[in-house]
């Protein structure tokens, strides 16, 4: 797909006013920003642009007004951290007062103020699109989403597509479909549900599924494994059967558990042990995998060139059920590090995950999507992504 995804730096755009589309939705405490990760993920595209000789006019979001003006969402507090990393001033103007700003960068107010962002509102793009003169999408993160700035404005305007879109796309083809075999996958989180498409997806992808979190216990269960009583989503066990019967026929293995952590109550992690997967007492809930399960798991990556990684092995946010994540994540960025294994990851747990084991800087490529990133892995089409391939 990247390869079809225009690329502004072969277009003359000196002069041009063009509008970028960034992903700026950035945690806040206080009126400041307090994680400026997306700000400098995002900025490459904006640099490139004014060496060309281009306005920018940056166009973001920030949490969910509902298209109505909310105070503690303005974007005002994001004007000192662009100046600070592009060197520059930088104004900030309402939609219909930016093609009059005489500033080399213009930070559009928040866009989900007017209610024709979310609704993708044929009014509200042709007010975006006369901002500027040409479009680029570089919010991969909001793809998933058919809004104004996202997709109606890059039909009303010469489109391309950002740095960081053609990066986060060219990282997931790579890990899904396109990527060096043999191809494993970790996906796991709290419940299958949330996550069906995807494992239906993937099973035809890649050569090794492997299930953690909660999802592993419906699929234990599935096999008549007794999991105690952990969580499970007993309506899911026939789903369950039929994905790992789709596996078998394709030549694709499912990897559960050899041996989880377990407790009593999710509150009483100083009573976590180790059992088999078949010893689960009934009054004992499974909330991580065990030592066996890390050792096999070391194993089976040392033998693979392609990892994509999407949710935790188990509840990693309370110690010690970060064992298993943590060693596992660690074994893969080992690997990414040394030049033998591509990874790829994404999911705001996943992040959260792989950063909590020291894992993240070493994996080669993660994704700043959440939702877009589980869409893509689901094989959906990103309205955001498939408008910039007209």
């Amino acid at each position: 797909m990247s390869a079809t995804l225009p690329d502004f730096q072969q277009a003359d755009l000196a002069g041009k006013r063009v509008l970028v589309r960034l992903d700026l939705n950035v945690p806040m405490k206080e009126g400041k920003v307090s994680d400026a990760t997306r700000i400098d993920r995002s900025l490459p595209t904006v640099k490139a642009l004014r060496a060309m000789g281009a306005t920018v006019v940056i166009g973001a979001h920030l949490g969910r007004p509902k298209g109505q003006v909310v105070a503690d969402l303005s974007l005002a507090p994001l004007v000192p951290e662009l100046e600070a990393r592009l060197g520059e001033p930088v104004a900030l103007a309402e939609v219909e007062t930016a093609r009059a700003q005489e500033a080399s960068v213009v930070l559009l107010e928040n866009l989900r103020f007017n209610a024709g962002e979310e609704k993708n509102s044929p009014e509200f793009a042709a007010a975006l699109a006369a901002t500027a003169d040409v479009y680029i999408g570089d919010a991969f993160s909001c793809a998933h989403r058919a809004h104004a700035s996202t997709e109606g404005v890059a039909r009303l305007l010469p489109a391309y597509a950002g740095l960081l879109m053609r990066e986060e796309v060219s990282a997931l083809e790579a890990a899904v479909g396109k990527g060096e075999r043999p191809i494993a996958a970790v996906v796991g989180g709290a419940k299958v549900s949330t996550k069906l498409a995807v494992l239906e997806h993937l099973i035809e992808r890649v050569d090794y599924l492997i299930i953690g979190g909660g999802m592993a216990n419906t699929f234990l269960a599935a096999q008549g494994v007794a999991i105690g009583s952990s969580l499970c989503e007993p309506d899911l066990l026939d789903t369950a059967k039929a994905i790992m019967a789709k596996a078998d026929a394709a030549g694709r293995q499912i990897v559960l558990p050899l041996d989880v952590q377990i407790t009593p109550a999710f509150d009483a992690p100083d009573k976590a042990s180790v059992v088999d997967v078949n010893a689960v007492p009934n009054d004992q809930m499974i909330l991580d995998v065990g030592p066996a399960s890390v050792v096999a798991l070391e194993a089976l990556l040392d033998g693979c060139k392609t990892l994509l990684w999407n949710g935790p092995l188990g509840v990693f946010e309370v110690p010690p059920f970060d064992l298993g994540t943590n060693a596992v994540a660690q074994k893969a960025a080992a690997l990414s590090k040394a030049g033998r294994m591509t990874s790829v990851a994404g999911g705001g747990d996943t992040v959260a995950a792989l950063k909590h084991a020291k894992a993240l800087e070493d994996f080669s490529y993660v994704s700043t999507a959440g939702g877009a990133f589980l869409e893509w892995l689901e094989g959906k089409e990103l309205p955001g992504v498939a408008v910039l391939q007209r």
